[in-house]
């Protein structure tokens, strides 16, 4: 027995496709397609960028892991305001943008220029009551303002933080070690 099965008839609203809405519609999942693939590279970048919480170990030294892009970066904190610093060992100070300054109080200070390895920039020096990564804090630090990071919590950790611990780098990790009592 063989059936024949015909299909039925188009109604005039499902007319064949013009050669115009198929090049929209290709256009528009081209599109789509491209939007997801960038927004999951974007997605991705975030989370190799994200900088590894300092690690405190038992005798109270501070890991901190390389990132995906070379760097050190750790979380810490300016006045008990967030903020993230990469770890500059050629920085003489620790210097912030003009964002987080505000937000950590840090007003007033001595107008100066500062010499970067990107160029000059005008800034202040103030005195931060704090600057804390983990367990390591340093009281009464003087502060450049106007640092230009990717992003508002941006700060630079350097040598008038890191002169008061043992700096130690070795692979991936930067250890971070109190000093002992006259050293």
């Amino acid at each position: 027995m063989r059936m024949n099965v015909t299909p039925p008839p188009r109604s005039p609203q499902q007319s064949e496709p013009t050669p115009q809405s198929v090049a929209r519609r290709s256009t528009f999942l081209f599109l789509l397609f491209w939007l997801v693939v960038m927004g999951g590279m974007y997605l991705a970048m975030q989370h190799f960028l994200k900088p590894a919480q300092a690690k405190v170990l038992a005798d109270g030294t501070v890991r901190i892991e390389r990132g995906m892009d070379g760097h050190f970066r750790a979380k810490g904190y300016v006045n008990n305001q967030p903020v993230t610093f990469l770890v500059d060992t050629g920085a003489s100070s620790v210097s912030v943008t003009d964002v987080l300054a505000d937000r950590a109080g840090l007003e007033g200070g001595e107008k100066v220029r500062f010499r970067t390895a990107n160029g000059e920039r005008d800034g202040r020096i103030v005195v931060a009551d704090e600057v804390r990564i983990a367990s390591l804090r340093v009281r009464d630090v003087r502060v450049g303002t106007g640092y230009t990071g990717d992003d508002s919590d941006d700060a630079l950790l350097g040598q008038n933080f890191l002169r008061f611990f043992d700096v130690q780098m070795s692979g991936d990790e930067m250890l971070l070690r109190p000093r002992k009592p006259g050293r």
